[in-house]
């Protein structure tokens, strides 16, 4: 799909077989959607270096943003490949440090995220029922997965319940929001009706449409003619920011440490790609015609794209007021690469990847999440002690893609959780 993560296929592709695999319903139902899901689960290892018999030391760490199920083999494969050249791996270092990991799943990355945060909901009290000893837990999760746990953990503080947890970590996760350009998700419900799938799966559009999306994206447009206003131009991001506010924005019993890793750069220095920089005019089958521009500096209707199936239809589309958010400092998605791709047209390297999740964001930096009155350039390195609602995070040292785990990111994480 064009607009997921990074691919999580891997030549040194390394997956452990799980001690315990569970199957899970949400602890409520959301919008009448009472969601499912699984947990893998890994036992760590003890001091004399065997396998714990269950749960002592457990990390509960929840999948991220697709469409469809997750599968925790790819999923465990994409967090334990080697990320330096001596071959070191994440989640083979975290077991071998004696910390069990319980990874979780959801049968619909797709849909509400309160609904998976339930599924979430669920599996901590898994955890804490089935652990040997009271060691607290830590609780987190990739990309949207920090939203669905960070919900979580905060709506059972709001209710009462003590969640157990010591340590609460996000891996790029979209805190203030996502950006997948408005330009890209107009071109996906234009050549929807025209090109469907011939196989009848999931495109672009629907992706775009589904729930998960519209509460991530901080700009949100619902088809391929909308020209107005984006910031939580869905009403279900608007609800889902409201929820959080509920439940306390984010889970802050006394004694939980909240923390978190960004792909993007903390400098303050973006990506290569420029406001209103022409990215693909190509020649298409049928006459057809997408000239696609980078996201224009503010201003007002400014165009990003033109679209056109002969004797069919044309659009132009224009925004207003949007940051130049593509070549902002943030973890990447090859959205205008694989657009290309897809189309079999010629792109320049250097605009294949965008931003996905601003550094600010995944930092949780504290504006406001609908406004986006931030310089997106913030240097981070240099903030103030309570910039934002994490006691302590770090930035990867240069833009690198949405998910994948860096050395920067993980040696900071081992510290982190077995220092």
């Amino acid at each position: 799909m064009l607009f997921t993560p990074a691919s999580r296929a891997d030549t040194a592709r390394k997956v452990n077989k799980p001690n315990k695999v569970w199957e899970l319903t949400g602890a409520w139902a959301h919008e009448e959607k009472t969601a499912t899901g699984t947990a893998a689960v890994y036992y760590g290892l003890g001091p004399d270096g065997t396998p714990h018999e269950g749960l002592v030391n457990p990390m509960v760490f929840a999948d991220g943003f697709n469409y469809g199920e997750s599968d925790l083999d790819d999923f465990f494969a994409h967090l334990n490949a080697p990320y330096n050249s001596q071959g070191k791996r994440l989640l083979d270092q975290l077991l071998a440090a004696g910390v069990d990991i319980v990874l979780l799943g959801f049968t619909e990355r797709h849909t509400y995220i309160q609904a998976n945060a339930a599924v979430a909901v669920s599996a901590i009290r898994q955890v804490i029922a089935e652990r040997q000893g009271d060691a607290p837990l830590i609780v987190g999760g990739v990309s949207m997965g920090g939203l669905i746990t960070r919900y979580a953990l905060a709506r059972m503080e709001s209710e009462g319940q003590d969640h157990q947890s010591r340590l609460y970590l996000s891996y790029d996760s979209p805190h203030n929001g996502a950006w997948i350009p408005v330009a890209l998700q107009q071109l996906a419900y234009f050549f929807e009706s025209p090109f469907p799938d011939p196989d009848g799966k999931p495109q672009q559009a629907d992706l775009i449409r589904s729930p998960a999306a519209q509460q991530l994206l901080w700009a949100w447009v619902d088809d391929d003619k909308y020209e107005g206003p984006v910031a939580t131009a869905s009403p279900l991001r608007g609800q889902f920011l409201q929820d959080l506010k509920d439940v306390g924005w984010f889970p802050s019993k006394p004694g939980l440490r909240r923390i978190g890793v960004a792909n993007g750069a903390g400098d303050g220095i973006g990506g290569p790609l420029q406001p209103d920089q022409l990215i693909l005019d190509p020649d298409l089958p049928f006459g057809a015609r997408a000239v696609l521009r980078t996201q224009p500096a503010f201003g007002e209707e400014q165009e990003v794209v033109r679209m056109q199936i002969p004797l069919l239809a044309y659009r132009i589309s224009r925004t207003s007021q949007i940051p130049p958010l593509d070549g902002a400092p943030g973890g990447t998605l090859a959205s205008y690469g694989m657009l290309a791709d897809a189309l079999g047209a010629q792109i320049e390297p250097e605009h294949r990847s965008g931003c996905f999740v601003p550094s600010v964001s995944a930092v949780a930096l504290k504006h406001d999440p609908v406004t986006w009155d931030v310089d997106l350039h913030t240097d981070l390195n240099a903030l103030p002690a309570g910039s934002t609602d994490l006691d302590a995070f770090t930035c990867d040292t240069t833009n690198s893609e949405h998910s994948v785990v860096t050395e920067p990111l993980a040696e900071w994480i081992l510290a982190q959780l077995t220092g």
